[in-house]
């Protein structure tokens, strides 16, 4: 596919943020918009227009997704809608034979999860998630470093969406119009969920380090989380009297701890909290039979040879020179670009670039539709395991078998006579 029709769903938050980086990518044509606010559709068309680029078809309404999917005038639909629209529209792209690229998280339940398997399998489309902690600087190092042995074998992992986002939930149109959730559908969704229903950001990336689907899977979960607080303590010093928000019970925990254990005997920790006043982390760990990384703040340490140890961290001035000659050769490659148009520290256009590399190039995307939903699927267990007082739950094997036969993922390059760097203006 040499060049890309990219049919954009949702230009609110993420979807604004995509036309950042969408426009500049050699080959990739932003086609088509869809929304529900024509003034939203207005502002990135004249967005499109100041680039000198060609206006994007409209689809307007509730519902215009489906005329959208339908269109013969796109390759892909990028879809940054609301979380309980990313299944529908997804199965709606596949069966008009566009490939799915969806926001975190791209489905719920077990359910949902089969139906993007099924579907993709069928139609011969890709459905990938856009999960673009799995292109941040550190967990592409720690990729780098597990694949050339530093870390051994890495057995354990530790993952996390540490966000304070009571304000997000809480804030008024008045506040900032294009960045509060309309009609308050996050807060909602934290309101009648337990488990953990965003934890694809801290678990990614460590099971592409451990080849999951790729030589072992994901096969038992356990969650159990904290009482819920946070978000009614916020809303009772910040909510309006008479505010039907102010009084809204709130059935996700404060914290969850989540473990979840391979076919192979790994295991990994992740946790989920949004509802206290902390600095933003992901952990990002990993621990191997030989070394450990570790994130926020960055931390690296091995064992030069077999029952030495490695009993401290090495120092700053050695962790940033493995940081350098490690650095994952996409990042070496795009690195200073994708942070200069920004989007998650850069995170966001290294995974862009690389996905439509990979379909300019007839190459697979580098995670699939299996991968989405051995992730996802932890959205309906935890919540499962949670409210059935953390009992154990099985993860089906999405692969059906496959992921005993199938090569783990790679230290992948962008070559520069394949995609030269674009420019960011």
């Amino acid at each position: 596919m040499k060049t890309i029709r990219v049919g954009l769903v949702g230009l609110g938050v993420r979807g604004g943020m995509a036309m950042d980086r969408l426009p500049i990518i050699p080959g990739v044509e932003v086609a088509a918009f869809c929304e529900i606010r024509q003034h939203l559709v207005d502002k990135y068309q004249a967005a499109l227009e100041k680039r000198s680029l060609p206006r994007a078809r409209e689809f307007v309404g509730l519902e215009a997704w489906r005329n959208l999917c339908a269109w013969d005038g796109i390759d892909v639909v990028y879809i940054c809608s609301p979380w309980h629209l990313h299944v529908p529209i997804a199965l709606a792209a596949m069966e008009g034979g566009k490939h799915a690229l969806v926001e975190v998280p791209a489905a719920f339940t077990v359910d949902e999860c089969w139906s993007l398997v099924e579907t993709a399998e069928r139609t011969g489309r890709y459905c990938m998630q856009l999960e673009n902690c799995c292109y941040g600087e550190i967990e592409m190092l720690a990729l780098n470093l597990a694949r050339e042995g530093k870390l051994g074998d890495v057995i354990h992992g530790e993952g996390a969406y540490l966000h304070d986002l009571r304000s997000y939930n809480y804030n008024s149109p008045e506040d900032d119009a294009e960045w509060h959730y309309r009609d308050y559908w996050r807060l909602k969704w934290n309101a009648e969920h337990k488990g953990n229903q965003y934890c694809t950001h801290g678990l990614g990336p460590i099971c592409q380090a451990m080849g999951v689907n790729r030589g072992d899977r994901l096969c038992r979960v356990v969650s159990m989380e904290t009482a819920a607080k946070g978000f009614a303590e916020y809303a009772a010093a910040k909510v309006p009297s008479g505010d039907w928000r102010r009084d809204l019970q709130i059935a996700m925990g404060d914290m969850n701890t989540t473990l979840v254990q391979t076919e192979k005997g790994r295991t990994i920790m992740i946790q989920h909290g949004i509802a206290s006043p902390r600095p933003y982390s992901r952990l990002n760990t990993y621990v191997g039979t030989r070394g450990i990384l570790t994130d926020y703040p960055y931390r690296v340490a091995w064992e030069e040879e077999v029952g030495k140890g490695a009993h401290r961290y090495f120092d700053d001035q050695r962790a940033a020179k493995i940081r350098e000659e490690f650095m994952h050769p996409q990042w070496k490659y795009a690195g200073k670009l994708a942070v200069e148009v920004g989007g998650h520290d850069g995170m966001d256009l290294i995974m862009d670039l690389r996905w439509a590399y990979c379909l300019q190039n007839g190459l697979p995307l580098d995670f699939d539709v299996y991968d989405l939903a051995s992730w996802c699927c932890l959205g309906e267990l935890t919540e499962r395991s949670v409210r059935e007082g953390s009992a154990p739950q099985a993860i089906p094997d999405f692969t059906k078998g496959r992921w005993q036969s199938r090569a783990p993922l790679g230290v992948e390059a962008l070559a520069p006579e394949k995609m030269p760097l674009p420019s960011s203006k």
